[in-house]
């Protein structure tokens, strides 16, 4: 197949995008950030673009299987309005720019990610694919981020939109954020550790993106996140143990939210999710447990 990756310089991109190409696909990467990663240049060609804008990039969206649209600023980082506004339009416009070249009855699968963000703070509820979505500011972003991939339907595109949880995986993402806390014996449970905690292992988000993109009788959204959901206190224990590290330093809501502001307070966000429709097709995940996805990442 040939397929295009917008953000493929990103975390999860870069993976895929190396997946794709050890399984001899075609791949066109897209981002505004330079490629890094060492691939086969006779199956890779790589657009560096500002995606938010129209432009030349968007002839590498012509006369391919599929765009996998991975692209958006990282939510990791002190919010203030401009940062919002980035992570608001880098996922909103170029969505708004992939679907606008893609054609009527075009033959192509758009995967457009979501994030469980989409639910907002539920609490103990169990949350499928079924579920409103919440009212908070990344609800709110993932809300109009699947209304624009959405659009594509009325060109008859089959769309499918992936609600990531947090992505563990070696080298990068959440997980190397937390790594150097938990090596230094200070990592604790965020607030009273009785949120929950959606999660998903690189190799399960990969297998899974080449499911959807293969089996053409799937679309609309699917939790891209592990059966086995964890509260924030479990996966601080596991994560402890596997370093074999202590996980008392519990970081008191307050000063979450003192420190790092509207980023804090959706750090404390509940999202009980659980992967329903993915389970219903069939698919079988590698790492279901926590345990095992931790000692993976490490």
């Amino acid at each position: 197949m040939k397929i295009v990756i917008t953000g493929c310089s990103g975390f999860v991109g870069t993976r895929l995008t190396t997946c794709l190409i050890n399984l001899g696909h075609r791949v066109t990467g897209i981002d505004a950030a330079p490629f890094s990663a060492a691939v086969d240049t006779a199956l890779f060609q790589f657009i560096q673009a500002d995606t938010t804008q129209p432009g030349d990039w968007q002839q590498g969206l012509k006369d391919v299987d599929a765009v996998v649209n991975l692209a958006g600023k990282n939510i990791f980082h002190l919010w203030n309005n401009k940062y919002k506004e980035a992570i608001y339009n880098t996922r909103i416009l170029t969505t708004r720019n992939i679907v606008a070249t893609l054609k009527m009855n075009q033959n192509i699968t758009l995967v457009s990610t979501s994030a469980a963000g989409f639910y907002g703070n539920r609490g103990d509820e169990i949350l499928d694919e079924s579920k409103a979505p919440g009212d908070d500011f990344l609800a709110r972003v993932c809300m109009d981020w699947e209304k624009e991939a959405n659009a594509a339907k009325e060109r008859r595109v089959r769309v499918v939109v992936t609600r990531f949880g947090v992505v563990l995986g070696k080298d990068g993402g959440a997980l190397a954020a937390m790594l150097p806390a938990y090596r230094m014996s200070i990592g604790g449970p965020l607030g009273s550790g009785r949120q929950w905690f959606p999660w998903i292992h690189m190799d399960d988000l990969l297998a899974a993106m080449l499911f959807v993109i293969t089996h053409k009788k799937i679309d609309g959204p699917l939790n891209f996140c592990s059966p086995n959901p964890a509260r924030n206190a479990e996966f601080s224990k596991t994560l402890a143990t596997a370093l074999n590290r202590p996980a008392f330093f519990r970081t008191p809501a307050f000063l979450l939210k003192l420190a790092a502001g509207e980023l804090g307070s959706s750090l404390l966000n509940s999202q009980r999710t659980v992967p329903a429709r993915l389970l219903s097709h069939g698919f079988q995940f590698q790492y279901p447990d926590l345990p095992d996805a931790i000692r993976a990442s490490l």
